[in-house]
């Protein structure tokens, strides 16, 4: 998720103009071959090339993002150490390619913290300076950007049976998608049961979680928390009070998830799992549960920095390393068929005639 305060996308908090550069870098959101995207840098000569100076500063400012800002301050200081001690024995030297050296430190930082969220990267051209504030062109592209993606939404199908099914890449700003969130769920408004694919879902907004998930449930529903390290505070989210259109409160519901299901992808999926709201068909997912922060190092390099953690209101866990394990288990190739199946038979059990 990539978050603001308080607010996550891919649960990523990206910093400003810094932003949009983070998420074509990491590959966030699917963005990585979008017009925005390819505009989110400043072209400038190519700069594949560092040397030993470089290095040294990129890992001074990555540790020191690390010692300020990572969700576990004792793992961040183990994660400086290690490295600081591979490039004390000459490890990096010959290391003269900037994404060689992004994607090695990327590898180095998560053998020991074992986050996938965490990943330093580098842009072969320059990055935009940080602002307080997105400038209204940055605005502007990013908007073009979610309405190119369709804002993550590839397909809304009445399937046989009278089954709805929804397939969606990511959970984008409702502030900017809402609309087209709203009109899917409208769009499967009188279905007898709907299935939610998330098998490439890489996560999102938890404020499209929540919207989303509002359709499913007849009561206020409290469906997972975040806490950051910054503030120390744990932030609540709960279903909306109100979303346009039917509730579909009763329908059986069914998540299709893969191995690349992550982080926001894997929220969703795991509150409607420990609500027993859902059934979960397919691969355990890739369990990524930390927000993450974009932040510059210099005008090449990244980090996207973990700075809180998902904290499920039931469990007191979340699904960090772990993924979630789903209710039927088989190959993602083979989810949506077997999910059909599941449907066929309850609501056929549903619609039996009373003895």
């Amino acid at each position: 998720m990539l978050l603001q305060k308080g607010i996550a996308r891919r649960f990523v908090r990206p910093t400003a103009r810094a932003a949009m550069a983070l998420l074509c870098l990491s590959g966030a959101w699917a963005l990585g071959s979008s017009g925005a995207c390819a505009q989110a840098t400043i072209p400038d000569a190519p700069a594949g090339s560092i040397d030993a100076a470089t290095r040294a500063r990129v890992i001074d400012a990555a540790v020191a993002k690390l010692d300020e800002f990572y969700v576990f301050p004792d793992v961040a200081k183990k994660m400086g150490m290690a490295v600081r001690a591979r490039a004390k024995r000459g490890e990096y030297d010959s290391v003269t390619d900037g994404k060689v050296f992004a994607d090695l430190l990327t590898t180095h930082f998560r053998d020991v913290s074992h986050d996938k969220h965490l990943s330093v990267s580098f842009s072969p051209t320059r990055l935009p300076e940080e602002s307080s504030s997105p400038t209204p062109d940055a605005v502007a592209r990013f908007r073009a950007a979610m309405h190119e993606a369709n804002c993550g939404f590839e397909k809304a199908e009445h399937l046989s049976g009278n089954v709805g099914y929804l397939k969606f890449n990511f959970f984008a700003d409702p502030d900017i998608c809402g609309s087209t969130a709203i009109a899917a769920m409208n769009f499967l408004a009188n279905v007898d049961a709907i299935i939610f694919d998330l098998r490439q879902n890489r996560g999102g907004d938890p404020k499209m979680v929540a919207l989303v998930s509002t359709y499913l449930f007849a009561a206020p529903t409290h469906l997972n928390d975040l806490w950051e390290r910054e503030s120390g505070e744990t932030h609540q989210y709960w279903t909306l009070p109100f979303v346009p259109g039917k509730h579909l409160p009763s329908v059986p519901v069914f998540v299709l998830t893969s191995h690349d299901t992550f982080s926001g992808g894997e929220e969703f999926s795991n509150n409607l799992k420990v609500l027993k709201r859902a059934t979960l068909v397919g691969e355990v997912t890739g369990g990524g549960a930390h927000p993450v922060t974009g932040h510059r190092i210099d005008d090449r390099f990244m980090i996207g920095v973990p700075f809180a953690r998902a904290i499920n209101p039931t469990t007191k866990t979340n699904w960090e390393g772990v993924g979630v394990e789903p209710d039927v288990k088989v190959p993602a190739d083979d989810a949506l068929a077997t999910a059909q199946g599941l449907a066929a038979k309850e609501l056929a059990g549903r619609r039996a005639p009373n003895p």
